[in-house]
């Protein structure tokens, strides 16, 4: 087994959709052995392309928000590991927003960097995406998979994306932030201490 530094040089230097990305190629991801929350979440937008900062973008400051973290303690690597199913920005339509994550992204590196994450006690899974593969249950929409959050609690939450776009799912679901969001809080707390 490659050591940990030798499989994340290698998963920054990726190419294998590079074909297929039309804003090109730069895998943003964050992760450290010790993390022990994973972020599940789809593939950079626009901005984190740019920037290379995971959620660096008015997402990450909901997510953040959601969290009942600061800053410092979302981008530091031992504790919170953020992972995509997709490393790079796929680009985006006109109508309804990006891309989806690139299907080879995940078959590539997934398995290699979750076996690296031995501490994990909780695993924040957003979007249809990261459901898909992160739960054993594979709900028909993602509002059922986020409705389901009990089933999987303390160690997996499936949640919406905290896109603006998703401004009119949290009206029509507004117990995902009155019963969802304080237990979720009241856990990373717990865990990260």
């Amino acid at each position: 087994m490659a050591s940990f530094a030798s499989l994340l040089t290698e998963v920054r230097a990726c190419t294998i959709c590079a074909a297929h990305l039309p804003h090109g190629v730069r895998p943003v991801l964050q992760i450290h052995p010790q993390a022990r929350v994973l972020i599940a979440g789809q593939a950079p937008g626009r901005k984190v392309h740019e920037s290379g900062v995971p959620f660096d973008d008015a997402s990450g400051e909901r997510l953040r928000d959601w969290m009942g973290v600061t800053r410092e303690v979302f981008y530091d690597a031992k504790r919170v590991a953020i992972l995509p199913m997709g490393f790079c920005f796929p680009g985006s339509t006109k109508k309804s927003g990006d891309l989806p994550p690139r299907p080879e992204c995940a078959p590539a590196w997934r398995a290699q960097l979750l076996a690296r994450l031995r501490n994990l006690e909780i695993s924040l899974v957003i979007g249809q995406y990261a459901q898909a593969y992160h739960l054993a249950d594979k709900p028909v929409s993602l509002t059922d998979a986020v409705k389901s959050w009990r089933t999987h609690w303390p160690t997996v939450v499936p949640m919406p994306h905290p896109s603006p776009r998703n401004n009119l799912w949290l009206r029509r679901n507004p117990w995902f932030e009155t019963e969802l969001l304080p237990s979720l809080r009241a856990r990373l707390s717990e865990v990260l201490g």
